[in-house]
């Protein structure tokens, strides 16, 4: 008989609950929601939906990463963090060998149409250079 009772509760916690929700307007034009119905009519139903449910461990997976990404940030944006500026100094000495490369290779394009060339090579290196010289102008002397 125990048995037969607690099988019984399981499957009634196991149902899931239909609620009703109920909504009307009174005279003083003030809109309210209830779980029972008004003892005035002119009351309409309203349809529940279930909740939508996130697994937990991706929500915690995902507060982690953000976690450690404000606390990476939080590093950098500190007023004697070190590796700020070591940072910031490399992206610097990365941009000035490309700099550097750049100027190089203008050079020798400049040296190249200088020995002369016929029509066609000519106005190969000479495109070459425009957009070569167009990009050091973009990313060396503007920024």
């Amino acid at each position: 008989m125990p048995r037969t009772v607690a099988l019984f509760l399981l499957f009634l916690l196991s149902c899931s609950a239909q609620a009703e929700a109920y909504r009307w307007i009174d005279a003083n034009g003030s809109i309210h929601f209830s779980d029972t119905p008004p003892v005035m009519g002119g009351h309409s139903r309203i349809e529940l939906r279930s909740p939508a449910t996130v697994p937990m461990n991706e929500n915690i997976l995902q507060a982690d990463r953000v976690s450690r990404q404000r606390k990476e940030l939080d590093q950098l944006l500190a007023p004697n963090s070190k590796e700020r500026y070591a940072q910031s100094r490399r992206e610097q000495e990365t941009r000035n060998k490309q700099c550097e490369k750049k100027r190089k290779q203008l050079d020798r394009l400049q040296t190249r149409l200088r020995a002369g060339y016929g029509n066609d090579r000519g106005n190969n290196l000479r495109q070459k250079r425009r957009e070569l010289s167009q990009s050091y102008s973009r990313e060396c002397m503007l920024n």
